[in-house]
């Protein structure tokens, strides 16, 4: 679980808590998405002492609502940043030889159409350009297929106009979820303190210097407050928030959001095994559809979206767009809101760029420096999955000068991740079939989730047999995954398990059917009394209302019409 045990105590007379020893830090991080999470981990790596702040859980905010693509971004040489391609694609390499039971390769198609704006010689010309910003790739380089190879390949597609396509390599994260958990973990191995569920309510200072937080533990009521001399805000798009108009000139705007949904679907008829990378009939932005475990992702939309990001849901315009898009693309899919299983949304954290569309926004990211008006607060603006480790470097190094101190060379380039191992995974997962005389399927499950500490898994499983039977029987997950979690990553809710941590979460039911059985196995394992039971599996129930699909009369992500069921 997260370090709340050594909090503070709260100074007497209701005045602002008082920070102990143990709660003063060289830095603070506000957010513990992936780049909250990339930085803290950087820096717990180069020695200084770090706080970890999240308001809610490890990756609960943007980093758990995109494609799930490891990725160059190629449609960023559209608008010039080739800088950024090559960062990107440079760190995809890095990923999939650091984190390989988490980060993939996969291939993606983009389809050739007389009607695109896009020219096939154009697409041919990019492919070309992505080759060689990444030459020092361990994938194959792009290849073009016939008209007839196309459809060979994915046999659902429209023929009408097609004329062949492009097939090149990027990388795929299933559990995006997980990626960021393995951050944090690495932070807190090397140090790192964290807090989850834990609300910034405001800046400790000395007239213009930044002396630290204070943040109220949401789940208990309790305020604190930690002291450093410099302070990160990487909330992603709640910056602003967090900011709260101190972090410069009064009504200064950092992030211009935009948000992204996507539907969640089982294979349809004709659905592709290839990701594919296709442009909208309808405004020419890129659509992808993803293969995505056993499920398909459809997505993704790109809106303006300037509330709260807590509430960013997908609508029935981003439902009906999405919809229309892939039933063009596979003709006897004949999609409706019926077939979906549920939606997800989230806010990217774009640079707040005045008049112009979301989809133009550059996305770079800025390491703002909120100095002279609050010394020793930056904020981070922008970032994605792909690059969230150079950007981590980037602003480490800009720590260490902002502390006076030279920074020691960044360790995080060749450092595994900690379900990573070197050597073969086929033995790997032999080895634990034989050992804990688990089932492939489990083995499989444990190790395509959690890597390396599957063993420890099976081991929990191995002296409570309870814990080794599966307990839902969409994911194949079992007990011990559960209690190990809950004891050893940070959860400190039932809700923290499910959707952040072993993925039950986001199977075809969002975990409905199963909620009161994964309460029950953490009700006996870590004595959970009666009323705990039944206030995790009401919060669990409120949480999941987010994915419910806009537009249809019943819109309980289990509850679908029986012709949607039985597709």
């Amino acid at each position: 679980m997260s370090d709340m045990g050594s909090d503070p105590q709260t100074a007497a007379g209701g005045k602002a808590p008082v920070p102990q020893p143990e709660n003063v830090f060289d830095l603070i991080v506000i957010g513990a998405g992936i780049n909250g999470a990339g930085i803290a981990r950087d820096a717990a790596a180069r020695g200084l002492r770090v706080a970890l702040v999240e308001k809610e859980d490890i990756g609960s905010g943007t980093s758990s609502w995109s494609g799930r693509l490891i990725h160059g971004g190629l449609r960023y040489l559209e608008q010039g940043d080739v800088a950024l391609v090559r960062e990107s694609l440079r760190e995809r390499e890095l990923l999939f030889r650091l984190a390989p039971h988490l980060v993939k390769p996969v291939p993606l198609m983009i389809p050739f159409y007389r009607h695109n704006k896009r020219s096939r010689w154009m697409i041919r010309a990019g492919m070309v350009t992505y080759d060689v910003l990444s030459f020092d790739k361990t994938t194959d380089s792009h290849k073009t297929l016939s008209r007839e190879e196309t459809i060979r390949r994915f046999p659902g597609i429209e023929r009408d106009g097609l004329e062949g396509c492009a097939i090149f390599m990027d990388g795929q994260v299933v559990w995006s979820e997980r990626l960021c958990v393995e951050v944090a973990l690495a932070a807190k191995a090397d140090g790192a303190h964290i807090y989850t569920h834990a609300k910034v309510d405001g800046f400790v200072s000395n007239g213009p210097a930044i002396r630290g937080i204070l943040f109220t533990d949401t789940l208990t009521g309790t305020r604190h407050s930690l002291a450093a001399p410099l302070v990160v805000n990487a909330a992603g798009p709640w910056v602003d928030a967090v900011l709260d108009g101190s972090g410069g000139q009064p009504g200064e705007r950092h992030i211009g959001g935009a948000k992204g949904s996507h539907l969640v679907l089982d294979p349809f008829p004709g659905a592709p095994t290839d990701v594919v990378y296709y442009e909208s009939r309808a405004d020419g932005r890129l659509v992808l559809v993803i293969p995505w475990g056993k499920r398909i992702l459809i997505g993704t939309t790109d809106k303006k979206f300037s509330d709260d990001p807590d509430t960013a849901r997908a609508d029935e315009a981003e439902v009906e767009y999405l919809l229309g898009e892939v039933n063009q693309l596979v003709p006897g899919a004949k999609l409706t809101t019926a077939d979906i299983l549920y939606t997800y949304s989230g806010v990217r954290p774009l640079p707040f760029v005045p008049d112009q569309s979301e989809w133009k926004v550059p996305r770079s990211h800025v390491l703002r420096d909120h100095a002279p008006a609050r010394r020793g607060l930056l904020s981070v603006i922008g970032g994605k999955l792909t690059t969230y480790r150079s950007l981590a470097e980037e602003a480490v190094d800009e720590i260490y000068k902002q502390l006076g101190r030279k920074a020691p060379p960044c360790p995080t380039r060749r450092t595994l991740f900690p379900g990573a191992r070197v050597g073969d995974w086929d033995a790997f997962r032999q080895g634990l079939e034989r050992t804990r005389e688990a089932s492939p399927e489990t083995v499989r499950r444990l190790v395509d989730t959690y890597g390396a500490r599957a063993a420890e898994i099976l081991a929990l499983a191995h002296e409570h047999p309870d814990l080794a039977e599966p307990f839902d029987p969409d994911t194949g997950a079992i007990g011990a995954e559960l209690v190990f979690t809950y004891r050893h990553e940070f959860c400190r809710t039932l809700t923290d398990a499910l959707i952040r941590r072993i993925m039950v979460g986001l199977n075809s039911t969002c975990g409905r059917e199963v909620v009161e059985a994964a309460a029950d196995i953490l009700a006996r394992h870590e004595n959970w009394d009666g009323a705990r039971r039944a206030a995790e599996i009401a919060d669990y129930r409120r949480y999941i209302r987010r994915f419910d699909v806009p537009g249809r009369p019943d819109t309980s992500t289990n509850n679908r019409p029986a012709s949607a069921a039985a597709a």
